[in-house]
């Protein structure tokens, strides 16, 4: 326990027409640094989640972060990306940076602008992060990828998808509560069971309400180290994180098994001392409705090919046994890639703190995270709990 994060910002993701990279980079920003009740002059470096690419006309993004203050020139500021863990990857990185002893306050922010693009540049701009010397000819871009994945489950176990269709109910229906989200309506499991005009197959068999949703946003947090953390107003820890990295290439190795998944987990779980019946809730990457059914196996919920008993008996309800997306995860909350990590440590220290309003977990201690990149290439794990 060597960092807390001890102030946050997040802005509702969707749609902002009126909001470019830089105006949410400096509206988080500020807002964190106030929230944490430093003076941006006590910021010792700067790390920007920002996938970018094809996304953004600015390719050079890091010290945009000092539009919010003058007082934040000369601050080091690097921006970072690791395909949709980004936002994670910046975190750690900001722990890195206290653990080292280089400082002790750091600001992170995550942040994407994604909807200037239409439909089949967003596809294309996602395919990227894949193996494209293998991948790229894969139909639908990731959502194809994702769709492949899909239905080799599907042919190893079974039919699965009014399993799937449960996974998106649930995440819909706490979507609800969430201030942040994107899509705040409780679609039903009819309706995501159901191929219809206004959920039609995007890369088969996944339905539009097994993606996520193409959104702008950016978060932030401050970051601490644990002796300066505890004089502040609030102080939530990371217990323990890990970051686990697979090869790129689908062709060398089991996706079905989501093996860098399931090893961020362990370890992190083992640096923490804890088990995952421990946990509270969990934040978890359903970039898919498939990704999480994947990832129910892989954190140990259930056996592989039986992912669907999770959702079916209940598990993950918000009143279940492990909560999983209690903020309506990236299918209703939205995936503005660089912001997508940075939101799930700001949600969950609000869940640890009991400050998540309609959101809330009765009696959230512990939560845990996982940010993926990529068809889980890049793996982060994060444990938190509030000590202030």
């Amino acid at each position: 326990m060597t960092a807390c994060i001890v102030g946050w910002s997040h802005l509702g993701f969707g749609k902002r027409d009126d909001d470019d990279v830089e105006s949410m980079i400096c509206s988080v920003a500020a807002e964190a640094i106030n929230d944490s009740g430093f003076e941006p002059a006590d910021i010792d470096s700067i790390y920007l989640g920002h996938f970018g690419g094809a996304f953004s006309p600015q390719g050079f993004t890091s010290s945009l972060v000092f539009q919010a203050s003058d007082a934040l020139q000369f601050t080091p500021a690097t921006r970072v990306e690791n395909a949709c863990a980004t936002g994670s990857a910046a975190v750690h990185q900001g722990i890195d940076f206290i653990e080292a002893g280089r400082g002790k306050v750091v600001l992170v922010v995550g942040v994407e602008k994604m909807t200037n693009l239409r439909g089949p540049e967003v596809g294309d701009a996602l395919l990227s992060a894949s193996y494209l010397k293998e991948e790229s000819d894969i139909d639908d871009g990731f959502a194809g990828v994702f769709g492949q994945i899909t239905q080799a489950y599907f042919q190893k176990y079974g039919d699965k998808s009014s399993a799937l269709a449960g996974i998106a109910a649930k995440n819909h229906k706490n979507g609800v509560s969430n201030p942040y989200a994107q899509i705040r309506k409780d679609l039903g499991f009819d309706f995501c069971n159901t191929v219809s005009e206004k959920n039609p197959i995007v890369a088969s068999p996944l339905k539009r309400t097994d993606c996520s949703l193409v959104s702008d946003g950016a978060a932030a947090i401050v970051l601490a180290d644990t002796a300066t953390a505890l004089g502040r107003r609030k102080a939530v820890a990371i217990r323990s994180r890990a970051q686990v990295n697979d090869f790129l290439p689908m062709s060398k190795r089991d996706v079905l098994s989501f093996a860098g998944c399931a090893k961020a987990w362990n370890d992190a779980l083992s640096e923490a001392k804890l088990t995952l019946d421990d946990l509270s809730f969990v934040e978890t990457h359903d970039c898919f409705t498939t990704a999480e059914l994947l990832e129910y196996e892989a954190m140990g919920l259930a056996e592989p090919g039986k992912g669907s008993h999770v959702i079916s008996e209940g598990i993950t309800q918000k009143d279940g046994k492990l909560p999983v997306n209690p903020s309506g995860g990236l299918k209703a909350k939205g995936h503005p890639i660089g912001a997508t990590g940075v939101s799930m440590h700001v949600l969950t220290a609000m869940q640890v703190r009991g400050e998540a309003g309609e959101m809330q977990v009765k009696d959230a201690n512990l939560g845990g995270i996982f940010n993926m990149g990529g068809v889980v290439v890049a793996n982060y794990v994060s444990i938190l709990e509030a000590i202030r």
